[in-house]
């Protein structure tokens, strides 16, 4: 009986830790992208530098 009761806290443990690595690997997905679009539209909002006329 005490073995089964460690047994399922362990594979409990391993699913969390599953979870939390997936999450992980996720979030830092999400964040380059988003870094990724801020700078697209930080990039297209700047105005172009003119050259003065001589």
């Amino acid at each position: 009986m005490k073995r089964q009761f460690v047994a399922s806290v362990l594979s409990a443990l391993l699913y969390a830790q599953g979870l939390l690595g997936f999450a992980g690997v996720a979030s830092v997905l999400l964040k380059d992208r988003a870094h990724a679009e801020e700078t697209a539209i930080v990039e297209m909002a700047a105005p172009a530098v003119v050259a003065p006329a001589s």
